[in-house]
C-alpha cells in the first residue's frame, strides 16, 4: 500500500518493479471512489511498470494499493533465499533482503530511487517457530486468523527514508544482547548455537555508538539496533538502517577458532555499517553520483572508531596500506574514473562499488580532515546532519557546511580531487646551501600526452630528519611548480615531503633526496607510515616506467631492521605482484631466493611460539612473514610448517588460529594430492565459515595441472557458498603461471553459470579480476577484449577495460625491466671478485 499525492491529474502511474507479477491494483482518492487499474504494462529493461486507469486520477492524495507475486530468488539480491544447515545436518532456508543500489523494486513495487524517501510500515506472516525482523521494533504479534502455525508480526513506524535501507530477514537465530551507555538496544544474531560467536561484535558496537553519538554530536534516531549474519551474502555487509546485515565471516568471531586479522576485519565492519546510520540513512546521498560520499565516509570513519576501540591495532597505518595505496594503483589507470561519476541506468550502479569510490573516497576524505583539522572538521559535520537530516544532500552540500566551520575553500581544494580521475605526482628536488630549498613540480598520471596537465589543488606538508613526527611546514600547491625554502637545516638532515602520508600523490624524489632518506629507513628514524609510502611510491613508479625496478630491489633492502607489520605487509605485497610478473621469466626461482632472503631474519626473530606480552600486530606479523617464507620455499619453514600440519590433522597439537593460513598455504604449495585430499576433509569437517572460507582462499596454491582442475571443480560445487567461488578461483588464478591460465580457461568455460549467479552484482567484476589481472603477454589483452565483446558483461565493463590495460602494463614492465632485474639477482649473490 502507498500512501500518494497525485500532482497532476494523470490516467497512469509508472514506478520500478522488476520480476514481480501484479495481479490487482486501485487507486483510492482521500474521501472518494476505489478505482481499479486496467492495465499493467511491463518495461522489463528499465525495471519499471505503467499502471493504466480507465480515468484520471484527479490532483490530491490517496492511496495506491497493489496485490502481487513475486519470486524468492537465488540471486543474492532483493528479497531471496539463503541456505543454511541446522546443527544436525538438515539442509533450510531463511529468506533475507539485498536491496542496495536498484533492488527493492524485486520485492515489492515502489519508487526505487534513493530521493524518493517515505516511511514504511511492515507486517510479515511468517512460520512461528521462525525469527522475524525488520528496520523497527515489533510492535505486535498475532497468531494468523486463518493458520495457527502462522504468525502476524508488525513492526512500528520506521522514519522517512529510502527504499535500499528497507530490510526483513525470517529464519532460524540465536542473539546476543546489550545497551550502549546512550540506551539504544543492540543484538547480534547468529546461526542457532552460535551466541557466542557475536559476542565480540557486539562488545564493538556497544562501544561504537556512543563513540558515533558523541562524534557527530546527534543521537542515534531508532530505539533498537540488530546485526546479523546471513549465510549467502554477495557483499561484506549491508547498513540498512536498524537492521545491518553481514556475511558470517564479517561478524562472527569464536575466540578459539578466529584468527587476529578476523577480528580486525569484524571491527572495521561493523564501525562502517554503523557511521551509515547517520551518514548516509538520516541524510542520503542525492543519488548515485554521490554514492562515493557514503562510501568514502564510512570507509575513513571506520579507522576512526577502530582506533578508538582498539589503539593497539594501529590501524591508522594499515589504512595507508589497505586503501589508501590499493586507490592509488587503481586511479593510476587510464581507465579509471572521477570519485564523482554520472550513473542512468541501474548495470553503472553495480560499477562503481570500488576501490575509487571507498578507498580512494577515504583517502581524500583523509587528506580533507588533515587540511581542516579534526575540531573544525566536526563542527561542519555536525551542520551538515543537522541541516539535511531525513533528507537528501550532494557533495557540494557537505563541502558547504565543512567551508563555513573552516574557512578555507574546501569546494574549490576538493572539486580538483572529486570532479577528475587520476592523481598528481609531486617531482622534488632540493638545492643544498644554508638555506633548504625545495623545487616542487606537478607531473600527473593517465592523461593524454600532448594535453596540458590538469590542476590539482595539493595540499602539502614537509618534514625533516630532525623531527620525523612534525610537520615543520604546510602549503597548498595550486601552480605547476613552486619553490619553498626551509629555514635552519644541518646539510645532513633528510627532508621528507608529506609526512603520515596523507596527501593523495605520488612523490618522485632526486637521487640525491632519496639517497638521503634510506638512513632513515635503516635506523628506524622515518615513520613506519612514511618507510612504507617511500617504498610503495617507488614501487608504483617502477611499474609505471618512470625508474628502475633494480632501484625498488635496492630500496627494498634497506628494511633489514624493519619491525612494523604494516610496513611488512606493503613490502610482501609488492613482492608478490613482482614475483607473479616473474612467473612469465625463466628466473622465477632468484626472485623466491631474493623473498627467502628478505624475509628470513624477521622470520627467525619471530620464531613460531608467540611470546610474553605480544600483541595483536605480532600476530599478525608471524603469519605473514611465515606464509611468505613457508610460500617461497624457506626449507626449514616447510619442515616446520609439515610437522605442525600433521599434529594439527591428527588432533595432537590444533594449530592456533593464527598459525593456520600460512601453515595451509605452506603445505599445499608444496604438497600432493594427498595434501589437497586432507584439505578438502578439513573444510568439509569445518564448523566456521572463517576456517572453511581460510582454506578456499589457499587451495589454488596447490601446484599439479590434474589438482589444480581438481579445485577450480570443487570452486563451483555445492560445497562452496556461491559468494566464495571467486575466491577460490581466484586463489588458484594468483597462485601460479599454470594456474592463471587454468583459472582463465575455467571462466570462459563456465562462464554462462558464473554469469548467471553473479550478473548486475559486483562480484562478477571481482571474479574477472581475479582471473586475468597477472597476465603480462600483450596477445592476451586482445583475447580478454575479445570474450567479452561477445560475452557481455554490463556491470563488469569497466573492469574488463582496466584488466586489458593492466595486462598491458605488465608487459611493457616486463620488456623494460626484465633484464636489469635478472642481472641484479644474479649479481646480489655473486661472490666477491
Amino acid at each position: 500500500i502507498h500512501r500518494r499525492m497525485v500532482n497532476l491529474a494523470t490516467n497512469q502511474i509508472v514506478m520500478n518493479c522488476a520480476d514481480i507479477d501484479i495481479i490487482t491494483a486501485s487507486f483510492v482518492p482521500e474521501g472518494g471512489e476505489e478505482i481499479n487499474a486496467t492495465g499493467f504494462n511491463y518495461q522489463n529493461e528499465d525495471e519499471k511498470v505503467t499502471l493504466s486507469f480507465p480515468s484520471a486520477l484527479q490532483k490530491g492524495s490517496g492511496t495506491l494499493k497493489i496485490d502481487f507475486v513475486g519470486e524468492l530468488n537465488d540471486k543474492m539480491k532483493g528479497f531471496y533465499r539463503s541456505k543454511y544447515a541446522t546443527p544436525a545436518g538438515e539442509i533450510r532456508y531463511a529468506a533475507v533482503t539485498q536491496f542496495e543500489a536498484t533492488d527493492a523494486r524485486r520485492a515489492f513495487p515502489c519508487w526505487d530511487e534513493p530521493a524518493i524517501k517515505a516511511t514504511f510500515d511492515i507486517s510479515l506472516i511468517v512460520p512461528k517457530d521462525r525469527v522475524a525482523l525488520s528496520n523497527m521494533n515489533v510492535i505486535d504479534r498475532k497468531p494468523h486468523p486463518e493458520d495457527d502455525s502462522l504468525l502476524e508480526v508488525k513492526f512500528a513506524t520506521t522514519p522517512i527514508m529510502s527504499t535500499y535501507l528497507v530490510a526483513f530477514v525470517i529464519g532460524e537465530y540465536d542473539f546476543v544482547e546489550g545497551q550502549s551507555s546512550d540506551g539504544v538496544t543492540v543484538r547480534v544474531y547468529t546461526p542457532t548455537g552460535k551466541a557466542e560467536q557475536g559476542k565480540f561484535a557486539l562488545e564493538v558496537a556497544v562501544k561504537t555508538l556512543p563513540f558515533y553519538n558523541d562524534y557527530f554530536n546527534v543521537p542515534y534516531p531508532l530505539p533498537k539496533i540488530d546485526l546479523i549474519a546471513i549465510a549467502d551474502f554477495a557483499a561484506g555487509a549491508m547498513e540498512n538502517w536498524g537492521l545491518v546485515t553481514y556475511r558470517e565471516t564479517a561478524l562472527l568471531i569464536d575466540p578459539k577458532n578466529s584468527c587476529s586479522s578476523s577480528r580486525q576485519w569484524v571491527a572495521l565492519v561493523v564501525g562502517h555499517e554503523l557511521a551509515h546510520q547517520w551518514f548516509g540513512n538520516l541524510v542520503t546521498m542525492e543519488w548515485w553520483t554521490h554514492l562515493w560520499l557514503n562510501e568514502g565516509f564510512a570507509s575513513w570513519i571506520e579507522y576512526l572508531c577502530v582506533d578508538h576501540c582498539f589503539p593497539d591495532y594501529d590501524i591508522w597505518t594499515q589504512f595507508v596500506s589497505a586503501d589508501y595505496t590499493r586507490a592509488l594503483d587503481l586511479d593510476a589507470l587510464d581507465n579509471s574514473h572521477p570519485i564523482e561519476v554520472n550513473v542512468g541506468h541501474p548495470s553503472e550502479v553495480d560499477e562503481i562499488f570500488d576501490a575509487i569510490s571507498y578507498s580512494k573516497g577515504a583517502s581524500v576524505i583523509r587528506m580533507l580532515h588533515n587540511y581542516i583539522g579534526d575540531k573544525d572538521f566536526r563542527k561542519g559535520m555536525h551542520s551538515y546532519l543537522l541541516k539535511f537530516q531525513h533528507k537528501n544532500a550532494a557533495t557540494e552540500d557537505l563541502w558547504d557546511c565543512l567551508e563555513q566551520a573552516s574557512g578555507k575553500p574546501i569546494a574549490l581544494v576538493m572539486s580538483s580531487w572529486t570532479k577528475q580521475m587520476g592523481f598528481p605526482i609531486i617531482v622534488v628536488d632540493q638545492e643544498q646551501f644554508l638555506l633548504c630549498s625545495i623545487s616542487l613540480g606537478l607531473a600527473c598520471v593517465n592523461h593524454p600526452p600532448g594535453e596540458d596537465c590538469p590542476n590539482w589543488m595539493v595540499p602539502i606538508s614537509i618534514c625533516t630528519g630532525e623531527d620525523p613526527g612534525c610537520t615543520k611546514l604546510k602549503v597548498l600547491l595550486d601552480s605547476p611548480e613552486t619553490t619553498i625554502t626551509i629555514n635552519n637545516i644541518s646539510p645532513d638532515q633528510w627532508v621528507k615531503i608529506n609526512p603520515g602520508t596523507v596527501g593523495f600523490y605520488r612523490i618522485q624524489y632526486s637521487s640525491a633526496m632519496l639517497e638521503g632518506l634510506l638512513p632513515g629507513i635503516r635506523d628506524l628514524t622515518l615513520l613506519p607510515v612514511d618507510r612504507l609510502g617511500l617504498q610503495n611510491d617507488l614501487f608504483s613508479l617502477s611499474r609505471a616506467g618512470m625508474i628502475s625496478t633494480v632501484e625498488v630491489l635496492k630500496l627494498m633492502e634497506a628494511f633489514v631492521n624493519e619491525p612494523n607489520y604494516t610496513v611488512w605487509s606493503d613490502l610482501s605485497c609488492n613482492l608478490g605482484v613482482l614475483s607473479s610478473l616473474l612467473s612469465h621469466t625463466d628466473f622465477h626461482e632468484e626472485i623466491q631466493e631474493f623473498i627467502r632472503d628478505l624475509f628470513t631474519p624477521i622470520g627467525l626473530k619471530l620464531g613460531w611460539e608467540c611470546k610474553q606480552g605480544e600483541g595483536h600486530l605480532d600476530a599478525l606479523l608471524r603469519g605473514l612473514v611465515l606464509g611468505k617464507l613457508g610460500k617461497a620455499g624457506h626449507k626449514p619453514t616447510l619442515e616446520e610448517a609439515r610437522r605442525r600440519f600433521k599434529d594439527h590433522v591428527e588432533g595432537k597439537q590444533i594449530l592456533s588460529a593464527d598459525l593456520r593460513s600460512p601453515v595451509y598455504l605452506t603445505v599445499l604449495k608444496h604438497g600432493d594430492s594427498a595434501t589437497l585430499d586432507t584439505m578438502l576433509k578439513l573444510h568439509k569437517q569445518a564448523d566456521m565459515q572463517e576456517e572453511k572460507n581460510r582454506i578456499e582462499r589457499v587451495l589454488g596454491a596447490i601446484s599439479a595441472p590434474d589438482l589444480i582442475q581438481k579445485v577450480l571443480t570443487f570452486a563451483l560445487s555445492e560445497d562452496v557458498r556461491p559468494q566464495d567461488t571467486v575466491s577460490v578461483i581466484g586463489g588458484v588464478a594468483g597462485s601460479s603461471k599454470h594456474g592463471r591460465k587454468a583459472a582463465w580457461k575455467f571462466v570462459k568455460d563456465n562462464w554462462e553459470e558464473l554469469h548467471n549467479r553473479y550478473q548486475g552484482g559486483f562480484l562478477i567484476s571481482r571474479l574477472i579480476k581475479l582471473s586475468v589481472d597477472g597476465f603480462a603477454i600483450d596477445k592476451m589483452a586482445a583475447e580478454v577484449k575479445s570474450f567479452f565483446e561477445s560475452h557481455q558483461a554490463p556491470a563488469a565493463e569497466r573492469t574488463v577495460q582496466q584488466c586489458c590495460e593492466n595486462i598491458l602494463l605488465n608487459a611493457a614492465w616486463l620488456k623494460r625491466d626484465a633484464d636489469d632485474i635478472h642481472q641484479y639477482l644474479l649479481k646480489r649473490k655473486a661472490p666477491p671478485v
